[in-house]
């Protein structure tokens, strides 16, 4: 009963906050928070997705970022902890960027739940991945509306850290929606869990192929006839512009 209210509850807040998320897979845990919803994956102690939409009201700080890091209470099943991390080499690496909620207090410190963390290295965290969440902050000013799917490729074997075993991805992805006409469009990045000095552009895969490897459907609420026809496509052209220059 407890779950099927939660399910519930969480079935009303995403209509409330209007973004596309990815099917939900009914055997998992789904927490939906003011700034950003995900599915909980016990077995490997971190989300297996985590969806949010970032407008330009959003993309406005109102509060500096708070590094309070700490379990989550909301996962049934407990979350991956703090000590899991601890002595690993390992960042505690958000899958929803601090930076892109800092439009309340409320939304900064749920960024730092451990639900929304994922072992990172901290070449990768601190490098490639952190010059990619700045690149989604800019097509989202661009955009004026955009719709993000962020999270780790999950499978079996994977190494693990900590007492709670939270697994440790080799690869990360994000997937990009932007449904305002005239020029709807997506893109995805595919990225090894490893510091890289390559241009972005060379982890654009499309969000097709990111669906076949992870087992998730992306947007699935759009019209199916859009669907596939954006799902397919590989065109960074229709992102990258003129630069616009991220603010921190």
């Amino acid at each position: 009963m407890k779950t099927l209210l939660i399910l519930l509850l969480s079935a009303m807040t995403i209509f409330a906050q209007d973004i596309f998320l990815p099917e939900h897979d009914t055997t998992k845990q789904l927490l939906v928070y003011p700034g950003f919803t995900l599915q909980y994956n016990e077995e490997h102690e971190q989300a297996d997705w985590v969806a949010y939409r970032l407008d330009l009201i959003e993309l406005t700080p109102v509060v500096k970022r708070k590094d309070r890091f700490k379990s989550d209470k909301n996962v049934i099943t407990g979350s991956a902890s703090l000590k899991d991390y601890k002595g690993s080499g390992y960042d505690r690496g958000h899958l929803a960027p601090a930076a892109d909620m800092r439009f309340s207090e409320e939304t900064m410190l749920q960024s730092f739940y451990m639900s929304n963390m994922s072992p990172q290295l901290p070449g990768f965290n601190r490098g490639i991945w952190k010059e990619l969440e700045a690149l989604v902050r800019d097509f989202a000013r661009d955009c004026e509306e955009l719709h993000v799917v962020t999270g780790p490729v999950l499978s079996g074997g994977l190494k693990t850290i900590g007492e709670n075993k939270v697994s440790v991805p080799d690869y990360y992805f994000k997937a990009l929606l932007d449904i305002k006409e005239p020029e709807i469009k997506m893109i995805a990045f595919l990225l090894p869990n490893e510091k890289s000095s390559e241009d972005l552009t060379s982890f654009v895969v499309c969000v097709d192929s990111l669906e076949n490897l992870t087992g998730i459907d992306m947007f699935y609420q759009l019209a199916d006839s859009l669907e596939i026809i954006l799902e397919a496509e590989i065109n960074p052209d229709l992102w990258l512009g003129e630069p616009i220059k991220d603010s921190k």
